[in-house]
């Protein structure tokens, strides 16, 4: 017999007892995910019905398949309606993500108290960077993820380059001409030989 033994009398308040304490399961172990709810309900009927002398099969029967369909139509339920509120990609504050915006103030890694702000989409939004460096008011970002209420970016402006100029290279010297040989030198015109006295000359 599905009446196990108790008196039918107390039946009502056994399925009243089982209603009230998978309820209280419900709410606050479960965290209203519906699993024992339906079955809360089932043994609430049941007991309703042994108040009014329902045979006992009929209370079981109630009660188990009751809250079986009552599960079957909730998770039905809730599968559809999660599914049909389920946020596509872009909706949101994902929404954000490649857009470009301004930096209105510096972002500095080092600032607890991160001031930083990024204005995207005419929002203004608190925004951290991505690498962990800082950036200048003024800069243009991209905005690579959400994170909470604020915003994770990444600079779009092309750093100037540091790197050194190149060195001129050297410009080949014009080809040094020969010393010129010095002429040779021309010997002195030679001084006709002085006569000199001869005997008997006049």
């Amino acid at each position: 017999m599905l009446d196990l033994g108790i008196d039918l009398n107390l039946w009502p308040w056994i399925w009243l007892g089982i209603a009230v304490f998978f309820a209280l399961i419900e709410l606050t172990v479960l965290a209203g995910s519906f699993v024992l709810l339906p079955f809360a309900v089932s043994a609430l009927v049941a007991a309703l019905l042994g108040f009014y002398d329902v045979a006992i099969e009929i209370q079981w029967l109630v009660f188990a398949g009751g809250g079986a369909l009552l599960w079957i139509v909730l998770y039905r339920y809730a599968r559809n309606f999660a599914g049909d509120n389920e946020l596509e990609p872009g909706v949101g504050a994902d929404r954000l993500v490649g857009l470009t915006g301004i930096v209105t103030s510096p972002i500095d890694p080092d600032d607890t108290d991160r001031r930083g702000r990024v204005t995207a989409h005419g929002e203004v939004w608190g925004a951290t960077s991505q690498n962990g460096t800082a950036i200048a008011a003024g800069t243009h970002v991209r905005i690579v993820a959400v994170s909470g209420t604020k915003v994770i970016v990444e600079s779009t402006d092309v750093a100037p380059s540091t790197a050194p100029p190149p060195s001129p290279s050297p410009s080949p010297s014009p080809s040094t001409p020969p010393p010129s040989t010095p002429p040779p030198s021309t010997p002195p015109p030679s001084t006709p030989p002085r006569p000199t006295d001869q005997p008997g000359a006049p």
